[in-house]
């Protein structure tokens, strides 16, 4: 049973090939690289875009608490909206 778990995982998993150029595999969790502007991205290596940020540590680090939160169920406990995008009155 493991065996196919483990099987239907590598299937999810972003092709190398698709990777961006110098993407580092953090964690083995995720993929850190710069863009081509200067800024920093996460992905996940299952292809699920995360974070993008200025410096690298600060994208790496913020990734793992995003993650771990997730994990633990606990993100909407920092999340909150702070617009509703409604526009009220009359057009």
């Amino acid at each position: 049973m493991t065996n196919v778990n483990s099987q239907s995982e590598q299937q999810n998993l972003v092709h190398p090939e698709l990777l961006p150029d110098g993407a580092e595999l953090i964690d083995d969790t995720f993929y850190v690289w710069e863009t081509r502007f200067g800024l920093h991205t996460t992905m996940t290596k299952y292809g699920r875009k995360m974070l993008t940020g200025l410096h690298k540590e600060d994208v790496v680090y913020m990734t793992r608490w995003h993650l771990k939160c997730e994990q633990d169920g606990t993100l909407e406990q920092y999340t909150r909206v702070v617009n509703s995008g409604v526009v009220g009155g009359k057009l």
